[in-house]
């Protein structure tokens, strides 16, 4: 029978939004946490876990089909002590339990279902459970009811299996670094090119087969590449051919939201048609910065549409009014997946009258639709909206010209935009998570600089004021902000995601207060992330929570590697303070993972781009003078891809090395310095272009 009878379970508590999904489930919910724990121990119970996330699609229908019934909330309270957990506000849980499914059952993903003693160690797991017998799966009741004679009559069966599993876990995250040292070399990107170029889909882009996930930090690794060994093997494609064509082709598909901008989590096909409809705030963050740098090499004015819809989606639909950035979008609305993106021709007709046949055209949608949900097969002829079809191949259907084409495009976007409004919303998760932030923080502060736009500048510097004050209290960073609550210990991916954002930051300002602040960050990152024995860093501080495992984030998933990023960190704080030993602590990170490198470079882009960075020469460029003085010269620096670019504005003064014998004269000077040699100042931009080219 259910405990709660109806009434809010422990969950209305909290404040995550996921969690406040199951506040009213029949199950007997605790969050994460001691009480939870306790109640097992005392009562002899083993712990059900569940992982999820607001925007999960399939945690979604796990939740109707299992939680939300009376008779199977009912075996889950008498039989276990019932925890659930949103992995967004809980990384560190969510990666050592997930180490632990992909151990037990070859693969991963949520929602995540773990069974485990009562003092934490898992006996069997497991991801989706259908309420009965089907896909392959057993039926969720029959799983609990079978766990449960097992823990009765064959414990020591269990326990042993969690004695196994544990020890197996904790040989596996206890990485020795191979070797003495680690030597960079150019051969090891190069490789690492040549083994995505075998992965590459060259008919549309991207790497492997369906699912396909956009992977910008790869596609950041292969554009620094680019930038510095110029494709200079002649192998096809080269790299920068990979990236654009990607970017090109991500921007055409359904995954992207043809009308309101910004990316979906990824395409379920190859040819990224028909997406997992869900937003994340680090998805459309990473990859607004990777079409940025792709119109900084090319100038093609796609790729800048692509940042400024993206980030004006960010700011339209995902800003706190305090000024930091939600987590996500739901993929369903009203119970379906994707119903708020996807339309028929009957819909257009009725939104757009005569020009509903020209919509169809510039945005792929058919009678026969292109998208289908096994959940729903009532629901046909839905497209997703695609833009295939260029300008010119819908001015010459229609007869009219390019330009006219553009213009009524721009049109019904905005008419069908409109219109979409009108529809139910999907959910929300309006939690704010500090490292997501600082990957919107680079990317705001990025933008603003290459592309002159204010409100850009405006929404980097209010985050930073933002997350100062809500979430960095007593010389350290919290994880998560909602509902006027910061909480959770910050994590390595809080440190060093934000260290990143605030260097970006100062590029764009000169304002010494962030690099310092990114400075403070990783001082607190090395005193209590680092692994002082084997080099590298943990996931969680010193000082935080005992969990099962201690891990250390090494391979990049949707968001980078904590390690990776951490070393990205290092290394632009030690071009600005010329602090050598930074760069080794980079280093550290390089041999951790030097023997995975080439067998598995996709989960690699952010190493790879560490990598990148050290074999770059040094080069720095200090811009003197006053906000307006300066305008000029860093438009040269912003009008060129030059990743790894020491960028120092100032009006003149001390504060950094690099700031000594260079103060203000009056009139502005551009220091243009590579590999320790300087050039002349420059006192025209035209001269400090000539010098960077």
């Amino acid at each position: 029978m259910a405990a709660n009878d109806g009434k809010a379970n422990r969950l209305a508590h909290e404040t995550s939004p996921y969690l406040l999904q199951h506040a009213h489930n029949p199950v007997d919910w605790y969050p994460w946490g001691e009480e939870a724990f306790e109640k097992a121990r005392g009562e002899d119970k083993p712990i059900l876990l569940s992982v999820g996330y607001s925007s999960c699609h399939w945690c979604h229908v796990m939740a109707h089909e299992s939680f939300e019934n009376e008779h199977i909330a009912g075996l889950m309270n008498e039989y276990y002590v019932n925890v659930k957990v949103d992995r967004e506000e809980r990384p560190d849980v969510d990666s050592v339990y997930m180490t632990a499914v992909q151990a037990i059952t070859g693969q991963g993903g949520w929602p995540m279902t773990v069974f485990m003693t009562p003092d934490g160690r898992p006996f069997y797991a497991g991801t989706y459970f259908p309420p009965e017998d089907g896909y392959g799966r057993p039926g969720f009741p029959r799983v609990l009811e079978g766990l449960r004679v097992a823990w009765v009559n064959e414990r020591e069966r269990l326990l042993q299996s969690a004695d196994e599993i544990t020890a197996h876990l904790r040989r596996a995250t206890e990485r020795v670094p191979a070797g003495d040292g680690v030597e960079v070399t150019a051969s090891l990107p190069e490789q690492a090119v040549a083994v995505f170029r075998q992965a590459y889909d060259d008919s549309w882009g991207g790497f492997g087969q369906a699912p396909k996930f956009p992977a910008p930090a790869n596609l950041d690794f292969l554009l620094a590449y680019h930038a510095r060994a110029g494709d200079t093997d002649q192998a096809t494609p080269t790299a920068l051919d990979m990236v654009l064509h990607t970017l090109r082709g991500m921007a055409a598909g359904g995954m992207y939201d043809q009308l309101g901008g910004g990316f979906s989590r990824y395409s379920v096909d190859r040819y990224w048609l028909v997406p997992h409809f869900e937003k994340m705030l680090y998805d459309n963050a990473q990859l607004a910065r990777t079409y940025l740098h792709a119109y900084q090499l090319t100038r093609d004015p796609l790729y800048e549409r692509i940042v400024r819809e993206t980030l004006d989606y960010l700011l339209r639909e995902m800003l706190d009014p305090e000024g930091g950035f939600y987590a996500a979008q739901d993929a369903d609305s009203e119970g379906i997946e994707g119903k708020y993106f996807v339309w028929t021709l009957d819909e257009l007709r009725a939104a757009l009258g005569d020009d509903a046949d020209f919509a169809a055209s510039a945005f792929g949608v058919s009678e026969e639709g292109n998208f289908t949900d096994p959940h729903h097969p009532e629901l046909t002829g839905r497209s997703v909206l695609t833009r295939r079809a260029d300008s010119d191949l819908v001015a010459r259907e229609f007869d009219i010209t390019s330009e006219e084409a553009e213009r009524r495009i721009a049109d019904v976007r905005a008419r069908l935009l409109a219109e979409r409004e009108k529809r139910v919303k999907p959910g929300l998760d309006d939690k704010v998570l500090t490292s997501w932030n600082g990957l919107a923080l680079a990317a705001f502060a990025e933008a603003a600089r290459v592309l002159r736009e204010p409100q850009y500048r405006a929404a980097a510097e209010r985050n930073a004021a933002f997350v100062r004050e809500k979430l960095w209290v007593d010389g350290a960073l919290l994880h998560t902000f909602k509902a006027g609550q910061a909480r959770i210990d910050g994590m390595l991916e809080d440190y060093a995601y934000y260290g990143l954002g605030l260097v970006e930051l100062f590029k764009l300002n000169g304002n010494l207060e962030h690099l310092g602040w990114a400075r403070e960050l990783f001082d607190v990152v090395r005193r209590d992330f680092r692994d002082e024995e084997h080099g590298g860093f943990f996931e969680t501080s010193r000082t935080a929570e005992d969990l099962l495992l201690r891990q250390k984030p090494l391979f990049d998933s949707a968001t980078p590697s904590g390690n990776g990023a951490a070393a990205l960190l290092a290394l632009w704080l030690s071009r600005y303070y010329n602090d050598a030993e930074l760069a080794g602590t980079a280093k550290e990170v390089i041999a951790q993972v030097q023997d995975h490198l080439l067998s598995a470079p996709t989960g690699f882009g952010v190493t790879l781009q560490v990598i990148d960075f050290l074999l770059s020469p040094p080069r720095e460029l200090v811009i003197v003078g006053n906000a307006a003085q300066r305008a000029a010269f860093e438009d040269v620096a912003a009008g060129q891809f030059d990743p790894w670019l020491v960028i120092a504005p100032t009006e003149g003064g001390g504060g950094l090395p690099l700031f000594e014998g260079r103060e203000a004269t009056g009139e502005p000077m551009a220091y243009a310095c590579e590999n320790m040699v300087c050039n002349l100042p420059a006192r025209s931009p035209e001269e400090l272009a000539a010098q960077l080219a």
